[in-house]
């Protein structure tokens, strides 16, 4: 492959090393990468990620757009090896409107980042998915997270993008305005698409005022479904919950050893509550009669952002957590999504099913959305194992999918769902075809994923 004439206007920011391909030949999924990319190429504007695209449409290479490299579903693989586009050094917040609640950013800002950025404003990005992913990242797989009950998906968030499309034009997406009639809804035909229909390289946020008032709790329960029909009976008589975590008493007991915490290894719900003083004291409250009916053992709360903070750490430690269960292994983590009340059936139906099996499975979930993850813990390489992996995650989307549910609430299609996309989308997944068709024909954008 002849990349000369990128080399020549990169520089040492076009990198041809084994090692740093190696590095961006995978993400945090069990998945093997089967091939690395030829060449990893480091942009800091759109028009640079424009002549990448240009040049890879020219000469029909693949291009595979790279963030952080925490997606679980290996978004990241170069199949067809390419040019893997890493948007590390896009990291600029362009513009922060704080009248009008909103910002622009460079697709590789993390989360992190920007609230960092935002933390003497008054205003914070809600967005908050266990990793800290970038936002371009966070936009290609519909990206939600622990503050999802509250303030939505990314989809949610967006107002408008960038989008270096696959013959390396330029599009806006979107206005400032916080609605539109004007067209067709380019901007969420973006979001969620994985790199497959162009490279998101600026998004349009909205934001939100920091609340008055936060308290935090964990509450423990003698059973699992005790702690899930609380978040239902709480979700139905409308408690303005900002956080809701279900965590079993497998996943618990990591965190404890992960974090060298003290919880009580049962079925637990970490919980937070964002308003004024008064009315985050009403909710607590009411919150604890419900759970008292439901199984509930102790109940901890805390308005300490010192212990608010250490509470959220040790939920998004949770994957590593799992991981320091089984030492060498890799997670295989399920995604599945279903109304909320279908969720105790779904959740105690899957607890079954892992009665028969020898893989250490614990269960954590946004349950205030329907969406819960095992994290079955694996050696990518132990056919055997892959193989019981699999058809226990065949078997709980087959279980999501008859409750009215989806395969993936938040990790998107990557290389590990497409043949439970078909069984979900059915003859709407050749419309996706093609639109894919029409804008990439010839499928140099992130190949592999989705289809």
């Amino acid at each position: 492959m002849d990349l000369s004439e990128l080399e020549d206007f990169f520089g040492d920011r076009l990198v041809t090393s084994e090692a740093v391909r190696s590095q961006h030949s995978h993400d945090e999924s069990w998945h093997v990468p089967e091939n690395l990319p030829d060449a990893v190429v480091f942009p800091e504007t759109s028009n640079e990620v424009s002549r990448i695209i240009s040049f890879a449409s020219e000469n029909n290479i693949p291009v595979i757009p790279f963030g952080t490299g925490t997606a679980l579903e290996g978004h990241v693989h170069a199949v067809n090896g390419g040019i893997t586009i890493d948007s590390r050094n896009m990291n600029k917040v362009i513009q922060v409107n704080m009248e009008d609640m909103d910002c622009r950013v460079q697709a590789g800002v993390t989360r992190e980042e920007l609230n960092s950025f935002l933390r003497d404003t008054g205003l914070f990005f809600p967005v908050d998915p266990g990793a800290n992913a970038s936002i371009g990242g966070m936009c290609s797989t519909g990206a939600s997270g622990t503050n999802t009950v509250k303030y939505g998906t990314i989809r949610e968030q967006v107002i408008g993008l960038e989008v270096i499309m696959p013959d390396g034009k330029i599009i806006q997406t979107g206005s400032r305005a916080r609605k539109s009639s004007a067209g067709y809804d380019l901007t969420h035909l973006m979001l969620g698409s994985e790199g497959t229909l162009g490279f998101i390289s600026e998004i349009s946020l909205r934001l939100h005022g920091r609340p008055e008032a936060i308290s935090a709790g964990v509450c423990s329960f003698s059973e699992l479904d005790g702690a899930v029909n609380t978040v239902i009976e709480a979700i139905q008589i409308g408690l303005p919950l900002s956080r809701i975590e279900l965590l079993d008493e497998l996943q618990i007991k990591a965190i404890n050893q992960y974090k060298k915490t003290n919880h009580e290894e049962k079925p637990t719900l970490f919980i937070e509550i964002h308003g004024t003083p008064l009315g985050v004291r009403e909710q607590i409250e009411k919150f604890e009669e419900i759970a008292k009916e439901n199984s509930l053992i102790n109940f901890n709360w805390s308005d300490q952002q010192e212990e608010i903070d250490k509470l959220w750490s040790a939920r998004h430690s949770a994957l590593y957590a799992a991981l320091s269960l089984a030492p060498g292994k890799k997670s295989f983590t399920t995604d599945i999504c279903v109304p909320i009340s279908s969720l105790t059936k779904c959740i105690l139906e899957t607890k079954k099913d892992l009665e028969t099996s020898n893989i250490i499975a614990p269960i954590v979930g946004h349950v205030g959305d329907g969406n819960f993850h095992l994290i079955l813990l694996l050696d990518p390489e132990d056919k055997d194992e892959v193989n019981e992996a699999k058809e226990i995650n065949d078997r709980l989307i087959a279980r999501a999918l008859k409750m009215g549910g989806t395969c993936t609430g938040e990790h998107g299609i990557g290389l590990g769902k497409k043949d439970h996309l078909r069984k979900e989308k059915g003859i709407s997944l050749d419309v996706m075809s093609q639109i894919k068709k029409a804008l990439d024909p010839n499928n140099i954008m992130n190949p592999g994923k989705i289809f």
